[in-house]
């Protein structure tokens, strides 16, 4: 008897997900014509159609729906068996799945990563940048082993294990009235040149609550993709935006025609942990990883 691979069930959960070829073939880091190979041999094997295809969009069938919910433990359960054969291997040695939110990745990575590999050279480390709750998607599929999140973030049912926390800047351009000085408290803030991230990423969030404003997402004079977006804006007297402490001397905000004042409000503004599933077995390796990740983190502050 032929049975279904865990990399056909992967293309097919991916595609139910995301309801679209070319994102879930970008998901499984192959072709989508790799990925539509793969799901119509599952089709064919199963002698049942999963999916109804259009020129426009892609819907699973009752059929398809149910494979895929069987599909996600299938995934975790061979992710869960990978995990326990590692966990009999000695520490930081081996593949390691990390995913990154985008408002941290620029920044900790560069500080990180080179030490990192330095000190622990059998550690194979994937990196996956990603918005907090596709990274929680990601850690349920198995797709990804652990993530760095910035907190606070409705966790739910995953570990945490915070190792750093930072405060807040704000970006001015260079001949902004109020670029000049020390720390400046959110009530002095022209709220009608504000600059936000766009929903989705937990920085707005962040920004937001430290600052105790309400009803601010729908004043702000523009929603940006990134944080470089935003640089860019504010440099080119667009108007003014947050950063994070951990951005502040990093290539992207030096080069930058900015001016950076502390933001008054009490910190720390947000805090840094690495997550994972309860069922994660290298809860050695993730000590260690955290503990690596706040000394570097601490020495460059310093």
């Amino acid at each position: 008897m032929h049975l279904p691979s865990v990399r056909q069930l992967q293309y097919l959960l991916a595609v139910v997900e995301l309801r679209h070829f070319g994102k879930a073939a970008e998901r499984c880091f192959v072709t989508q014509s790799t990925l539509s190979t793969g799901i119509q041999e599952l089709e064919n094997m199963l002698g049942a159609c999963l999916l109804e295809r259009t020129k426009r969009k892609v819907i699973p069938t009752a059929l398809g729906l149910e494979i895929a919910d069987k599909a996600r433990q299938v995934l975790l359960t061979s992710s869960q068996i990978l995990e326990l054969a590692n966990s009999q291997q000695p520490p930081m040695i081996g593949k390691l799945k990390l995913g990154v939110i985008p408002t941290i990745a620029p920044f900790l990575l560069p500080k990180v990563l080179p030490a990192l590999r330095t000190q622990f050279p059998a550690l194979e480390l994937f990196l996956i940048e990603d918005q907090s709750a596709h990274l929680l998607q990601r850690l349920d599929f198995g797709e990804i082993d652990c993530a760095i999140f910035a907190l606070p973030y409705e966790l739910n049912k995953y570990e945490c294990q915070r190792f750093f926390q930072e405060d807040f800047y704000v970006a001015f351009p260079v001949n902004h009235p109020l670029s000049q000085g020390g720390p400046i408290c959110s009530d002095e803030l022209p709220v009608e040149e504000l600059l936000m991230l766009e929903d989705g990423h937990c920085f707005k969030d962040h920004a937001l609550s430290a600052c105790h404003f309400s009803g601010l997402v729908q004043k702000a004079a523009f929603q940006g993709t990134s944080l470089y977006t935003l640089i860019e804006m504010v440099a080119g007297n667009q108007g003014i935006t947050f950063l994070p402490a951990m951005a502040i001397d990093s290539s992207l905000t030096q080069q930058a025609r900015i001016s950076l004042r502390p933001l008054a409000e009490t910190g720390p503004h947000r805090e840094i942990g690495l997550v994972w599933r309860p069922t994660f077995h290298r809860k050695r390796d993730l000590q260690l990883l955290t503990d690596f990740m706040a000394s570097e983190l601490t020495a460059a502050q310093n």
